[in-house]
């Protein structure tokens, strides 16, 4: 009488079948080790992709009765950004810098010399920080000196903050940028300009007067030495690579539009009667199933050639 046991691994975990057989009257066993065919892999990795399908269809369905039932709160309504590649900015818009002293946008242009445009509020509660310490770590990795291949130019959206919050929020970031930037200014407003500037650079934002906060979105701006829009850089933290080529191209008076479908980031205060986060959530799930989407496509194609591939030879995968 003879005992057979047969032990099938995870073909997508590269495992291996195990086949333990022997005689119960003598004791003897012996171990085959099997390969799995190219036929079994298809089939475990249709299994996993039928698996990963059905956890994207369920972030989908979640993402539908949030839509409906939570609109995008009116104050958002008007916040984003409209693109204007290749149109100029006024350069003679005037300006506070940190020691109080009137300047002029063109004061930080210079020839050959690109510009790194942010518009923030130095007060705000969470996405300006998070995007001055993206800009600061991103910059880390550029082997470039603000001061000397290029500028940087941060402006604060808010008509009430002053010189020394600037000059406070620039020892700070320069505190952690940790090298030396004499070319990263940090301004204030001046006669209302800094809304004109925002509206040529299609910068959309909203002051809430019940919380004293603004909405905006979170991009960089980039500028050639002209004073001509070169790009737009949207998120908080970019790749130094992508920094680097936006300056390069900006230095070299080149333009170029950001992909139609971007994310943006609203930053606004939490308020769980308006659920300002939500279009957000929503955006960033629907994001990561179109990832995971093009991801499946991409590894169903490879199967599906590795299929027919394997039926014109007629014989599977791994067989000798």
């Amino acid at each position: 009488m003879r005992e057979r046991l047969f032990l099938a691994a995870d073909p997508l975990l590269g495992g291996t079948g195990v086949d333990r057989s022997g005689s119960a009257g003598r004791g003897n066993r012996s171990l085959t080790v099997a390969a799995p065919s190219g036929v079994e892999r298809t089939e475990a990795a249709y299994r996993f992709l039928t698996v990963a399908a059905q956890v994207v269809a369920a972030l989908f369905v979640m993402a539908l009765p949030l839509s409906a039932a939570l609109p995008i709160p009116a104050e958002l309504e008007n916040v984003g950004v409209t693109e204007k590649i290749n149109e100029q900015v006024d350069l003679d818009l005037m300006f506070l810098d940190e020691s109080a002293q009137p300047v002029a946008l063109e004061d930080y242009f210079h020839p050959n010399r690109p510009v790194i445009l942010n518009l923030v509020y130095y007060t705000c509660p969470m996405l300006c920080n998070l995007t001055l310490k993206g800009l600061t770590k991103s910059l880390g990795g550029v082997p470039w000196t603000p001061g000397e291949e290029f500028e940087v130019v941060t402006i604060t959206i808010n008509p009430a903050e002053t010189p020394q919050l600037a000059r406070e929020k620039k020892q700070a970031y320069l505190a952690t940028y940790g090298r030396p930037a004499p070319g990263w200014h940090f301004l204030s407003d001046h006669q209302g300009n800094v809304k004109r500037l925002a509206e040529q650079l299609g910068f959309n934002y909203v002051y809430n007067e019940a919380r004293g906060e603004f909405a905006h979105t979170a991009a960089l701006f980039i500028i050639t030495p002209q004073g001509k829009i070169s790009r737009y850089l949207y998120g908080i933290e970019h790749q130094p690579s992508d920094l680097r080529l936006a300056l390069t191209e900006a230095a070299e008076s080149k333009f170029a539009f950001s992909p139609i479908d971007r994310l943006l980031l609203f930053c606004y205060h939490y308020d769980p009667d308006a659920r300002a986060y939500v279009p957000f959530a929503m955006n960033f799930m629907r994001a990561s199933g179109v990832v995971v989407l093009f991801g499946m496509g991409f590894a169903l194609r490879r199967l599906w050639r590795g299929e027919a591939t394997l039926r014109a030879s007629g014989s599977p995968a791994g067989a000798k």
